[in-house]
C-alpha cells in the first residue's frame, strides 16, 4: 500500500497575480505568491493555482467553499463585485441560491472562468 502523506488539489489560471488578487482581496482567502501560488484554505488544506498558456475555464466546480449561511455569503461576494452564477433549468432562487435539494449552493467565477461555489455543508 502506498503511504499517503497528504493531498492537495489545483486549478490552472490565465493570469496568477490576477487570480491571487481575486481569492486574496474579494474572497478573503491567505494566498502564498509566487509563479505557482497556493489558497490556504481554513483547516489546513491548500489548492495551487498555476499558468496556463491558452487556459480553458473548467466546466465543472473546482472549489467548494463552506458557509454557514449561502445568504450572507452571497450578500458578502455581491458587496465585492460578485454576481452568483445562473444555470437554466437549475431551482435557483432570486439571490442566486439552490436551497432544499440538497445543501444550500450558489456558484460563481473566479476571472479565469473557473466556477467555484460557497455551500452550507
Amino acid at each position: 500500500m502506498v503511504a499517503i502523506e497528504g493531498a492537495f488539489s489545483g486549478m490552472s489560471v490565465r493570469d496568477v497575480p490576477e487570480a491571487v488578487a481575486f481569492w486574496r482581496d474579494v474572497v478573503g482567502l491567505e494566498v502564498d505568491d509566487g509563479e505557482i501560488a497556493r489558497l490556504r484554505l481554513p483547516g489546513g488544506g491548500h489548492v495551487i493555482l498555476y499558468p496556463k498558456r491558452d487556459h480553458v475555464p473548467a466546466t465543472f466546480t473546482v472549489l467548494n467553499l463552506v458557509v454557514a449561511d449561502v445568504g450572507i455569503a452571497i450578500r458578502e461576494l455581491g458587496e465585492r463585485g460578485l454576481e452568483p452564477q445562473r444555470y437554466p433549468g437549475m431551482p435557483q432562487d432570486e439571490d442566486g441560491a439552490m436551497r432544499g435539494r440538497g445543501p444550500d449552493i450558489a456558484w460563481f467565477t473566479d476571472p479565469s472562468g473557473n466556477v467555484f461555489s460557497v455551500i452550507v455543508d
